[in-house]
């Protein structure tokens, strides 16, 4: 599944979360989140539970 990074940052800007606190959310290193935030191509789960950590719905994050 693709992820959008811009679509990402949006609901990161709307929730005011950085990249730390999207990690600590996630339960990872802020380097690991980069890592996940700039490979794009991303499991369902994953997707999922990034979804979670933005408190913000799948559908949201991923590549039209």
């Amino acid at each position: 599944m693709k992820i959008s990074r811009d679509k990402v940052d949006i609901c990161r800007a709307r929730k005011k979360k950085s990249v730390a606190d999207l990690a600590k959310a996630y339960g990872v290193s802020r380097a690991r989140m980069n890592v996940i935030l700039n490979q794009r191509e991303v499991s369902v789960v994953s997707a999922g539970r990034l979804a979670d950590a933005l408190e913000c719905d799948v559908t949201e994050i991923i590549e039209d």
